[in-house]
């Protein structure tokens, strides 16, 4: 099939109250998509509609926790009430994170890593295949990370998820390629947004890296072109490259780095 021209869609997309998220409903919307935002922050979502109802589509949204099932079920009630069950395209992009050594960390940071990067968006989708099942052009689009590809120390537990994800979609895609559900894995480097504001553990303010704007363009381009899988920059390409073709000169090199880290903080040879 050719390419998938997004207007007048059904979307429901997470994570939508900043950064990718919060560009992408804003994109998807003016191209003239309906778009179901979905996000725990009420006020942000408010925002966003005021400032999108002069656009040629529309938003509506849900202040959410997509980590709980009986808030989810909330998600797959309102698609039935107002789409009349019927979804064109689910993008998973709600995401956190954690930065320092695994050997510092708990649990529970484990766990809540896990639990908004791969189950939520797991079990969203479970819960969305029979809403995009009445589709004509169904695709399910999962916002991974480069780190999902190549793993880096500090981050072991944000790299575990998405991991995870990178697996899941690329078993998933297989599963529904017979019934036309498409599945597309989106892997941004790093990004300028809020996202290292609310990591678990470690945060700084990144200025570095795309802008939030320009990922959620290529990711919708992806979707409109019907790619499987797209990493967004050149350097996570490169960088994804040099690990499959040479990955213990990769894996060297990263020891080096990491200890140069580790002194630098600490004084300490990591």
């Amino acid at each position: 099939m050719g390419f998938r021209k997004l207007n007048n869609q059904k979307i429901v997309l997470t994570g939508a109250s900043s950064g990718i998220g919060r560009s992408m409903a804003a994109q998807l919307v003016r191209q003239g998509n309906h778009v179901l935002a979905v996000a725990r922050r009420e006020n942000r979502l408010a925002a966003l509609q005021s400032e999108l109802e002069t656009a040629s589509g529309s938003l509506s949204y849900l202040a959410v926790d997509v980590t709980s099932a009986g808030d989810r079920n909330l998600v797959s009630d309102w698609v039935v009430q107002n789409w009349d069950g019927e979804l064109d395209v689910l993008i998973n992009n709600a995401g956190i994170g954690s930065i320092g050594p695994f050997s510092e960390s708990d649990e529970s940071t484990l766990r809540n890593v896990m639990e908004v990067n791969f189950f939520a968006a797991v079990e969203l989708i479970r819960d969305s295949l029979r809403h995009l099942r009445q589709s004509k052009s169904p695709v399910v689009c999962n916002i991974a990370s480069v780190l999902g590809h190549t793993a880096m120390p500090s981050k072991s537990e944000y790299c575990a998820s998405k991991f995870a994800m990178h697996g899941f979609s690329d078993a998933l895609r297989i599963e529904l390629k017979g019934e036309g559900v498409d599945v597309v894995l989106v892997s941004p480097s790093t990004t300028r947004s809020e996202f290292f504001e609310s990591v678990l553990s470690g945060a700084s303010q990144q200025d570095k890296g795309m802008s939030a704007d320009i990922v959620g363009a290529l990711a919708i381009r992806a979707i409109e072109k019907r790619k499987r899988e797209v990493l967004l920059s050149w350097g996570g390409k490169c960088l994804v490259l040099a690990d499959r073709i040479l990955p213990g000169v990769v894996s060297k090199l990263l020891i080096r780095w990491y200890r140069r880290q580790c002194r630098a903080v600490t004084g300490i040879e990591g």
